[in-house]
């Protein structure tokens, strides 16, 4: 009888359940559209675009009905879900023996640029008055790995989407400046193709945005970009732990109409110890260079798909009420990241 009485309640609730179809659909497409993109012109990566392309449709006036209507669930779920997917992915291109090669001067001093960028960017926008986690979720995609970095954080601290999408919109932003820019100053700061890789992989902030703009200095650049880049992307676990601890807010679980009960957030939020976990096996060297290539490119789809629905949640005339504090902030935030990179590429050459 009890199970009786329980059935037609979880029926009840299925029909409650927003649909996330029409949301996941438009996000299916929204990658097909940035890998279409991103193979028509190789330097746009298909990240960057990705989230550009979840900005116009959710502004486009026949799109913005569906994006902010009946695709919103869909939408927030590839955001959250898939982006958990892609994170734990990501573990499987850095191995501990990739660390090793760079040495441990060039670890410490891309560890010092992470804590300066993350410590400073966070002060800086604490006193232009960003509001809620903003602050936090900017900081951390500066430091870390761009928009993949401001979803994990956002996931561990419970964030307002529209907080996390503000700020990859910044951070991409921003990202994408860097690709242009950075390469035109090679020159003038008399940087070598390693020594320009290194600057790269500690100051740009997205991997795709790393490889567009060290592939410009040759493949010597490119390789020690990447290596770099992955060292920052290994600091994403203690940083999200770190979040996560301090941030141990009881999360709401509907279990029926109107009945919320309250559960403890995990202590390490499972995608961060699958992220460690994939590193871990990564670095036994067992997995075959067919199956790592195989999950590089389902890294990148899943998180392109993630990013449209991020994008998809920025609103830009709110952005826009914050302007002039939000481009100050990113301009900052750019030259701190870049000065304080560049000056420890330059303590470790000696």
């Amino acid at each position: 009888m009890a199970l009786l009485r329980e059935r037609p309640a979880q029926r009840s609730r299925e029909r409650e359940a927003p649909a996330l179809h029409p949301g996941l659909l438009l996000a299916a497409c929204g990658l097909a559209f940035a890998l279409a993109i991103h193979r028509l012109v190789p330097a746009m990566p298909m990240l960057t675009v990705a989230v550009v392309l979840g900005i116009l449709a959710a502004h486009l006036p026949r799109l913005r009905r569906v994006v902010r209507g009946s695709g919103r669930p869909g939408l927030a779920y590839a955001g959250r879900r898939l982006m958990r997917v892609g994170i734990v992915l990501l573990g499987l291109q850095l191995g501990l023996d990739d660390v090793a090669r760079l040495g441990w001067t060039t670890v410490v001093m891309t560890l010092a640029v992470v804590l300066a960028t993350l410590s400073g960017t966070w002060w800086l926008a604490r006193r232009l008055g960003l509001p809620r986690d903003q602050p936090l979720l900017i900081a951390a995609g500066y430091a870390i790995c761009g928009a993949s970095a401001i979803g994990a954080v956002g996931e561990a601290r419970g964030s307002n989407e529209r907080d996390a999408a503000t700020s990859v919109a910044l951070v991409t932003l921003c990202g994408t400046l860097a690709i242009a820019v950075l390469p035109l100053l090679q020159g003038p700061l008399g940087l070598s193709d390693a020594e320009f890789g290194r600057w790269v992989g500690a100051s740009v902030h997205d991997v795709g945005q790393v490889v567009a703009t060290a592939q410009t200095a040759g493949d010597a650049a490119l390789g020690e970009a990447v290596l770099v880049k992955l060292v920052r992307v290994a600091l994403l676990a203690p940083l999200v732990a770190a979040v996560a601890l301090s941030s141990r807010r009881p999360s709401r679980d509907v279990v029926g109409p109107g009945e919320p009960c309250r559960k403890r957030a995990p202590l390490i939020p499972l995608f961060i110890v699958g992220f460690l976990a994939a590193v871990t096996l990564r670095s036994t060297g067992l997995l075959p260079g067919e199956f790592l290539e195989a999950a590089h490119t389902g890294q990148e789809l899943l998180l392109a798909a993630a990013l449209f629905g991020l994008g998809s949640a920025v609103d830009l005339p709110s952005l826009a009420r914050t302007g002039a504090r939000t481009a100050l902030l990113g301009l900052s935030a750019w030259l701190v990241v870049a000065g304080v990179s560049y000056a420890g590429v330059l303590l470790v050459a000696r």
